[in-house]
């Protein structure tokens, strides 16, 4: 006997909503080769500087910091091989530089404060960070 006309628009629902569900996430993960990217020196040493400047370090454990080495916020070492910034944003450098700066302006609910610095310092960190895997 064959399906009836609603058991298998049933099916076929079932079928598309588990095939839809599977690849959402695949969705977030990034692509570690076409995504991957190479900032210039100066940038990546004024992120560095921007970084100490503004006590980034209390919060988070970052390469190239000897000290402080907060554990409040998440760890960027590896930064360049996350798939989402702060599990929900593109990652991308004009978003990353945005979050920096302005955490709970570009996402909702971040614990993350307003940082004190320019757009450009916030350019400079986010240089830094992609090029962590880089050294």
């Amino acid at each position: 006997m064959g399906m009836g006309s609603v058991e298998h628009r049933n099916w076929k629902a079932i079928v598309t909503g588990v095939a839809l569900a599977a690849c959402v996430p695949l969705a977030a993960c990034k692509d570690p080769v076409e995504t991957r990217r190479e900032p210039a020196t100066g940038p990546k040493d004024r992120g560095l500087i921007a970084i100490k400047r503004a006590g980034c370090g209390s919060c988070h454990e970052i390469p190239g910091l000897d000290w402080p080495s907060g554990r409040l916020g998440p760890s960027l070492d590896g930064f360049d091989d996350v798939g989402l910034i702060a599990g929900q944003l593109p990652n991308r450098p004009d978003v990353l530089a945005a979050f920096i700066r302005n955490a709970p302006s570009v996402k909702e609910g971040s614990s993350m404060p307003p940082m004190p610095i320019s757009e450009a310092e916030a350019a400079d960190i986010a240089a830094y960070l992609y090029g962590l895997d880089h050294d």
